[in-house]
Formats: C-alpha cells, structure tokens, sequence
C-alpha cells in the first residue's frame, strides 16, 4: 500500500463549494470508513485548501477517487497537489 499526501486548492466560489460539501464530506467519509482516507482537513490560515492523507494500492486507485470527489466533479477545486509519502514513524506508519 503507498500513502500519498493531498493538497487541495480551491477557487473563490464558496457558495458552491457551501452547496457541495455535504456530499464532499459524506464520500470522504466512506473512504475513511474502508481504510483508504487516513485523514483530512481545510486549512486554518493562507490559501483556502485542504490536506487528505490517501492510503491506496497504487496511483491509479487513488486519481479515481479523487476524480470521484464531489468537490472535483463540481470543479471547485483549482488544483491537486500529489506527493507520495513513506510514513516511517506514528499510527499511519506501515507497521503499525
């Protein structure tokens, strides 16, 4: 399994994304349910955006499921920013 660290950008339609989030939020919660989101969160401060941790079999699965995000399909987010991740310390670690 590789984990992959997410960043969202979002664009300055608040609105929709107001709209959007319920059924954002609920599709990031079955991923969570089925192990593949480790966690996620807007940020606090600067460009509005989010961080999503992904644990996925490979790159593919995970462009899926960010394709299937009803944020992406609205088009609210203005870009994804992927960085695959070797987590080698805490709970997300492989061996822990």
């Amino acid at each position: 399994m590789l984990t992959h660290a997410v960043q969202y950008v979002y664009d300055d339609r608040r609105d929709l994304q107001d709209e959007v989030r319920p059924a954002h939020r609920a599709y990031l919660g079955g991923l969570a349910d089925q192990g593949l989101l480790l966690g996620s969160g807007p940020y606090t401060d600067g460009e509005p955006g989010a961080l999503l941790v992904f644990r996925t079999e490979d790159r593919a699965q995970l462009d899926a499921l960010l394709a299937a995000d009803p944020f992406a399909e609205a088009g609210v987010i203005s870009s994804v920013g992927v960085r695959t991740w070797n987590v080698v310390l805490g709970p997300w670690a492989a061996g822990a």
